[in-house]
């Protein structure tokens, strides 16, 4: 149960056009972690993200169309329920949503750019963006990286700043939001050609990890919030030696208490476990993620939670609390998964 008494929740986002669902909401075990669905609802097209409100009541879905959306529900029954239509985000593709300052924002990778919508005191979006902040650049690989795509966006632990990772520019961008409008402050440049896709902040507020999806690496920064300034120190392999494949990293996170890093890598199909040793990080071991293509993870209260897109479940690993590595319980089959939120 919740401190509210609500019984804790999973939600699911899938991708409807490969077959998803759209968002399932599953009952999650306390005790083993294990999930159990309760509903599903294909209402928004490939709702590929999901963020919830802090008084987890509201559930935001980015619908990751050529359009491009994002929608808000009413998840405090089991089904969630729309809380008004979908509004346009003015960009192509969103993958990423957060909520920062009375604003969902949504990274829209097709377009490279970050928009800004309003959320009203219930909780609903406004009927329109007040924002769409368009990056600028390229990288050299020129078959991803012809021009910006934000991948992901969210705000660092002060709450004063929204970060923005871009896979096309080697960047990541640090925002202020005035007037429903984002604006740069300033801009870290990573290593040529290493196609940054999501990042995760320590949670001391001092280190940032920057996992890279064209080179299968984390690269650990130190974040300087009073500045707003993010310095590149180390960039780490994910693997413990070269890809026997495809090597894709895809999702970064740290444990509550600071002390590891975990990250997925489809093609390879594998979860990372690091331990955080000051400005850097050491790999400790891998291990099988338990289905293929692990799009997304999540952690929460002593267990990991991977969205594996391709073998279409939602895994589950209790975490070891003095090794940090994840143990296998269990699958629940969600076609074409792409994340999972706890609640």
């Amino acid at each position: 149960m919740t401190d509210g008494g609500r019984r804790r929740r999973a939600f699911i986002g899938s991708f409807t056009a490969a077959g998803g669902p759209g968002i399932v909401t599953a009952a999650v075990a306390a005790d083993t972690g294990g999930l159990t669905p309760l509903s599903s609802m294909n209402g928004l097209r490939d709702p590929s993200y999901l963020t919830l409100s802090a008084d987890g009541g509201t559930l935001y879905a980015v619908s990751e169309t050529d359009e491009g959306a994002v929608a808000a529900y009413r998840v405090t029954r089991d089904t969630p329920e729309p809380a008004g239509p979908p509004v346009p985000v003015g960009g192509h593709g969103p993958t990423h949503l957060s909520l920062f300052a009375g604003h969902v924002l949504t990274a829209n990778y097709g377009s490279g750019s970050v928009t800004a919508v309003p959320v009203r005191v219930d909780g609903s979006l406004a009927a329109t963006a007040s924002g769409v902040l368009t990056h600028t650049g390229s990288g050299p690989y020129t078959p991803r990286q012809q021009g910006p795509h934000a991948h992901q966006v969210q705000p660092d632990p002060s709450g004063r700043w929204a970060v923005s990772v871009d896979l096309g520019t080697d960047s990541v961008r640090v925002c202020g939001l005035a007037d429903g409008r984002l604006r740069v402050h300033h801009e870290t440049a990573l290593r040529p050609a290493s196609g940054p896709r999501h990042l995760a902040f320590h949670p001391a507020g001092s280190h940032a990890y920057v996992l890279n999806e064209l080179a299968p690496t984390v690269t650990v920064c130190r974040w300087e919030a009073s500045l707003g300034v993010l310095k590149p120190l180390a960039e780490i392999p994910v693997l413990p030696g070269a890809p026997a494949g495809d090597a894709y990293p895809s999702g970064v996170v740290v444990s509550a208490d600071g002390r590891f890093v975990w990250t997925a890598t489809r093609g390879e199909d594998v979860l990372s476990t690091f331990a955080v040793e000051g400005d850097g990080l050491r790999l400790l071991a891998t291990t099988p993620c338990g289905g293929h293509w692990p799009r997304a993870i999540a952690a929460s209260d002593g267990f990991l939670y991977v969205a594996n897109e391709r073998s279409g479940d939602v895994t589950w690993f209790a975490v070891d609390p003095d090794t940090g590595l994840p143990r296998y319980r269990g699958s629940l089959a969600v076609p074409a998964a792409s994340c999972v939120v706890l609640g």
